[in-house]
């Protein structure tokens, strides 16, 4: 049983300028219960997990549009490695094609979801996720 709210940081990573997905997940997920931290735009992978660090947070969410998944994941994955932040959830979504998301989930990134998708959807996988493998 969770004993505090899950935290959860969304970002927007590189230079992609479109928020407004990003700002709709924050406001579902905290509607949803969740603590969020929304970092803004204009994020390097770095600032990304050394804010997650900091918020000790249990699930980052990166939306990306760019075009950019798959230089921006791995280097998440690697740099939460590198911290030691394997029980942290990295899930996200945007313009990702579906072969894309299957590798980058077969290399450690969670469930990435595409535009349209329910945000009771992604509020609910992150919940399920952080009950089954964060220790509170």
């Amino acid at each position: 049983m969770i004993s505090r709210p899950i935290r959860v940081l969304v970002a927007k990573v590189g230079l992609d300028g479109h928020d407004r997905g990003a700002k709709v997940i924050a406001t579902a997920l905290r509607d949803a219960g969740m603590e969020v931290i929304y970092t803004g735009l204009r994020q390097t992978p770095e600032m990304v997990v050394n804010t997650a660090l900091q918020e000790d947070v249990d699930a980052i969410g990166i939306s990306i549009l760019s075009g950019a998944h798959n230089t921006v994941f791995p280097k998440m994955i690697s740099l939460m490695k590198e911290k030691n932040m394997d029980d942290v959830l990295l899930t996200g979504g945007g313009i990702i094609p579906e072969d894309d998301m299957k590798t980058l989930r077969e290399n450690g990134v969670g469930e990435l979801f595409a535009p349209g998708t329910p945000t009771t959807t992604i509020a609910t996988y992150i919940k399920e996720w952080v009950q089954k493998h964060r220790n509170f």
